[in-house]
């Protein structure tokens, strides 16, 4: 049988992700894992790492879980989907209390400076950013991990941090709030969003779907 580990390194909301990643999987003969162990994560056909929290709480908890070689291997050899600040720790740095990051894709984690600006019915923007925003799909061609999804669909943020990729073809989906910024990434067998997918009704049990049948 299939299998997709969700990680467990002690950061991240993770029965709402497996139960999301659960759902999508039945009947698909795809078995969902919620792992606890190294090993569980090398078993696995395809993985989802996310995060919550701070960054560097995020990094240390990765490193001292004993998960972090896992999902080394896993990035190297295998689909995994990061979520939120699973997917800003595949980047090299954040500004974030000057944290090292995983460097599985070039570019760093920056802070909203929305000070002083105002949304289109007058009130600030605050920070973090949080409930439902429109993504539009970017790249040169429609990711696979999109199917279905119509571009300009809504997903649910919460962030006060984004990715900012150094090359941009590694940005394959943005989102508005007051400047464009990046809040899906993806390289060879990698995707990553910012929003929670698991919030994020329907569409965002699609990404999942389509995560588990991707064959990158």
């Amino acid at each position: 049988m299939k299998k997709v580990a969700v990680v467990d390194y002690g950061m991240g909301n993770l029965r709402s992700v497996t139960q999301a990643v659960m759902h999508v999987a039945k009947g698909t003969g795809v078995e969902v894992v919620w792992a606890r162990t190294p090993q569980e994560v090398m078993d696995a056909e395809r993985v989802v790492l996310p995060g919550q929290g701070g960054m560097r709480d995020c990094m240390r908890e990765l490193h001292e879980s004993s998960m972090f070689d896992a999902v080394m291997h896993a990035a190297a050899h295998k689909p995994l989907m990061g979520v939120c600040v699973g997917m800003q720790m595949l980047l090299d740095h954040s500004a974030e209390l000057d944290t090292p990051c995983l460097g599985l894709i070039p570019g760093e984690v920056v802070k909203f400076d929305l000070a002083g600006q105002t949304q289109p019915d007058g009130s600030r923007y605050k920070v973090p950013q949080m409930g439902w925003n429109q993504v539009w799909q970017t790249g040169e061609s429609r990711h696979p991990v999109w199917g279905g999804v119509p571009d300009g669909a809504y997903f649910y943020f919460v962030h006060s941090y984004y990715a900012q990729p150094s090359d941009a073809r590694h940005s394959v989906g943005e989102t508005d709030y007051g400047q464009r910024f990046s809040c899906a990434i993806a390289r060879d067998n990698i995707f990553a969003t910012q929003f929670h997918p698991e919030k994020s009704a329907e569409h965002g049990l699609a990404l999942y779907r389509n995560f588990l049948h991707w064959n990158p």
